[in-house]
């Protein structure tokens, strides 16, 4: 393993790493209602960039991109629609690790991988192999065994598991580097978060609640967001596609940790159950990834 290899592991870990320790960071912010701290990740996230962008000095060439995507329909509305729905993943992950649902989290971001490939197969029409196939019906078996097991739908995971599946399909319209995009995406919502900061009562945008505990917390939303971001859009430069599928699976573990050993959430037995059978099933799918199929006959 190459130098080059070593350094896009460490940034794309350490990316996941950030993820995984997320949950922390928004519980620091539980008092404050979950609308008001996405407006406030995505006002200081482009706040963030757009310091980033300057002290790179890719300024002109940002403008340069963002003209090229305005005369552009299909990439203007692919980064727009990428822009609305990693909001939507945004506050329903906010929304679920105030309200006790960390492990619902983790539980999403386990499945996330496997709605991709269902994704694949219906909208790029990419074929799947017998053992991918598998791997996403046992995932199914197990959101249904948690559904019938506590009669609640786990809809947290599966909006979270769907946007992000979305977001990165979304991603694929638009031939951009991460920096621009992640600059791009949040400054087209950003007017959004201002008109939603500026009509609520008791704003936090307002410079005498900025200065509360929670002020701080609030602009560094944006770091938090943008950081791991960077790191991870660095790292899968460096590295084979089949690790950066490997090292995407710490965040989740984390996230589960947490729920379980941290915050006291509720983990049964239908719940070990239901992992057990999504573990089993991205076993699989991470093997199916090795090796190739041996005959067109493998394929569906």
């Amino acid at each position: 393993m190459n130098q080059e290899n070593k350094a896009g592991i460490l940034y794309a870990a350490g990316a996941y790493f950030l993820w995984g320790f997320l949950p922390i960071y928004w519980k620091l912010l539980k008092d404050t209602p979950p609308g008001e701290i996405l407006a406030h990740r995505i006002l200081w996230s482009f706040i963030f960039m757009i310091a980033i962008v300057l002290a790179v000095r890719k300024w002109r060439p940002f403008i340069q991109e963002c003209k090229r995507i305005l005369r552009d329909k299909k990439q203007l509305l692919g980064i727009t629609l990428a822009s609305i729905v990693i909001s939507l993943n945004w506050l329903t992950f906010i929304w679920a690790v105030n309200n006790d649902h960390v492990i619902q989290s983790s539980l999403g971001y386990y499945i996330n991988p496997l709605v991709s490939i269902l994704l694949g197969m219906i909208v790029l029409k990419e074929t799947l192999t017998r053992r991918q196939l598998f791997s996403f019906i046992l995932a199914g078996i197990g959101v249904v065994n948690l559904t019938i097991s506590y009669g609640v739908f786990p809809w947290v995971s599966l909006v979270l598991a769907f946007s992000f599946a979305i977001y990165g399909l979304l991603k694929k319209t638009v031939n951009i580097s991460a920096m621009f995009g992640l600059t791009i995406e949040t400054m087209i919502v950003t007017p959004i978060a201002l008109i939603y900061l500026l009509i609520i009562p008791d704003s936090s945008i307002e410079p005498d609640v900025m200065f509360t505990a929670s002020g701080p917390l609030l602009i560094g939303a944006g770091v938090a967001t943008a950081v791991p971001l960077l790191l991870f859009a660095t790292g899968a430069k460096q590295i084979p596609l089949s690790m950066v599928g490997f090292l995407q699976y710490i965040a989740p573990t984390l996230m589960l940790i947490l729920g379980v050993f941290v915050y006291d959430e509720t983990f049964s037995g239908a719940h070990l159950m239901s992992f057990a059978l999504i573990w089993i099933a991205l076993i699989i799918y991470m093997a199916s990834t090795y090796q190739k199929p041996k005959s067109r006959r493998e394929k569906i």
